[in-house]
């Protein structure tokens, strides 16, 4: 299943050149992780609070294939590559029209308040398998 996020480009979003500055990618990727994790029924500050435990990215692998501009319709696709007890590995693609423009590899994992490697929830490893 492939979770899809709108994005539109700002101007705030774009360099000197006119095209969204590449870290950007990074941003619009971590919101569209953000809403999925919200869409399994996740709340991530109950997580923190309640669980002691925090999503953090351990890898990410990026390829940036062509150039954004301002005011262009993106859309992050999402999807789960797989999952252990304590990794999720995910695919992301932004894209405009249906050509990729970004593409990355995410894996993200969960610690404790002290840093210490933790288990996935629960709720997430069930839904998701």
């Amino acid at each position: 299943m492939t979770h899809r996020f709108p994005i539109r480009v700002y101007y705030e979003d774009t360099d000197m050149a006119g095209i969204v500055y590449h870290a950007n990618y990074l941003k619009f990727i971590e919101r569209a992780r953000s809403d999925w994790v919200k869409e399994q029924g996740l709340d991530q500050n109950a997580m923190r609070e309640d669980e002691g435990i925090v999503f953090v990215v351990r890898r990410i692998e990026a390829d940036y294939l062509m150039t954004a501009k301002y005011d262009d319709a993106l859309e992050v696709r999402t999807t789960v590559k797989s999952m252990t007890g304590v990794r999720l590995v995910m695919s992301q693609e932004v894209v405009r029209g249906e050509e990729v423009i970004f593409r990355a590899e995410v894996t993200a994992v969960c610690v404790t308040r002290e840093g210490q490697p933790a288990r996935l929830p629960a709720a997430l490893r069930q839904r998701v398998h």
